[in-house]
């Protein structure tokens, strides 16, 4: 039994069709992150499986069973916000305690669960302050620690550490994981960042413009991209593409290499001149605009001193290139 089906689903808003005839399935205790531009339709799939929006066909079933007619409360799912959405009059455990309260779950079960979430989220010593007490990290925590004491079928995440800084996303992005190792639940993250698709996503789902471009692992959507728009998103920094007759592949519209795979060389298939360094201290990254005034990014390992306005010549291997025809699909051998 899959924990999430989706059939031909749709969604309009008026005239216009925000998703597109999507099926879907997510299996039990799988981690799968939707990704995709702005307004291709991942947070609208999302409040749509949670029962917030209703769609315009299709059919959703949760642990085997339909639900489009059925509220959020009785889908047996947990949603985690980007916003936190905690009662700021209430203590941390009084957030994580209403939704049980509420179900009519018996006092001594509410305080159990209360104590185990805490005790995965090392919040024990919040438990008695009140949510303007607490730094947005810890917010978010006491937000997903309401979703685990549901106890769901299903745990939902819209873009959860959008409102956090670099360094409290990596924190929270490693404590998400190892909260689903711990938990072995079912859960569908939405982002529109791709490292944390890449990082957290047992299956991504590409979205973009209302379809799904491309299903699979993160490995094999880097490595094996279904067409130009699935490469050119995943990866950072992104692909680059260049006519494929400037660099010897006259039957290919565009080719695709990634900065890795460039090198610097003495008699290189593209020249041009470097514009911009990034000295990463581990990496560096080298933007050089081409004769044809092209903008390709490599990407070296280490530490390179290179100026700005240095001219360049650039090679790859050609089993790293990506074909693509005009269309921007993927032309395999």
């Amino acid at each position: 039994m899959t924990a999430l089906t989706l059939t031909n689903i749709s969604k309009s808003f008026g005239q216009v069709e925000v998703l597109k005839n999507i099926s879907l399935t997510v299996e039990p205790g799988e981690f799968v992150v939707f990704v995709g531009p702005s307004g291709c339709g991942k947070s609208t799939l999302l409040r749509l499986i949670a029962g917030l929006e209703d769609a315009s066909s299709g059919e959703v079933q949760i642990d085997g069973n339909p639900v489009n007619n059925l509220p959020p409360a009785k889908r047996g799912i947990a949603m985690v916000f980007q916003s936190y959405a905690l009662y700021p009059h209430l203590t941390v455990r009084g957030n994580m305690a209403l939704g049980l309260k509420q179900a009519g779950k018996p006092k001594a079960e509410i305080d159990d669960r209360i104590a185990k979430a805490s005790g995965m989220l090392a919040m024990q010593d919040l438990l008695d302050r009140r949510p303007a007490e607490l730094s947005g990290g810890q917010r978010q925590r006491v937000a997903i620690g309401r979703a685990i004491v549901r106890e769901p079928k299903l745990f939902l995440f819209d873009e959860p550490l959008s409102n956090l800084d670099a360094a409290l996303r990596m924190a929270t992005r490693i404590e998400i994981a190892r909260l689903h190792r711990t938990l072995g639940a079912s859960m569908i993250y939405v982002t529109h960042d791709q490292t944390e698709a890449m990082t957290l996503a047992d299956k991504i789902v590409v979205l973009n413009d209302g379809l799904v471009e491309q299903v699979g692992t993160p490995m094999q959507l880097y490595n094996d991209p279904a067409n130009k728009f699935v490469a050119g998103f995943l990866g950072a920094p992104s692909m680059n593409f260049v006519p494929g007759k400037q660099v010897g592949f006259p039957d290919v519209h565009v080719l695709g290499i990634r900065p890795e795979h460039l090198r610097i060389t003495q008699n290189g298939r593209i020249s041009g001149q470097v514009i911009y360094v990034e000295n990463l201290g581990g990496d560096t990254n080298v933007m050089v605009e081409t004769v044809d005034e092209l903008q390709v990014i490599v990407r070296l390992f280490g530490q390179h001193d290179i100026a700005s306005d240095t001219k360049i010549q650039l090679d790859f291997d050609d089993i790293h290139g990506f074909h693509f025809d005009a269309d921007g699909n993927r032309i395999r051998n």
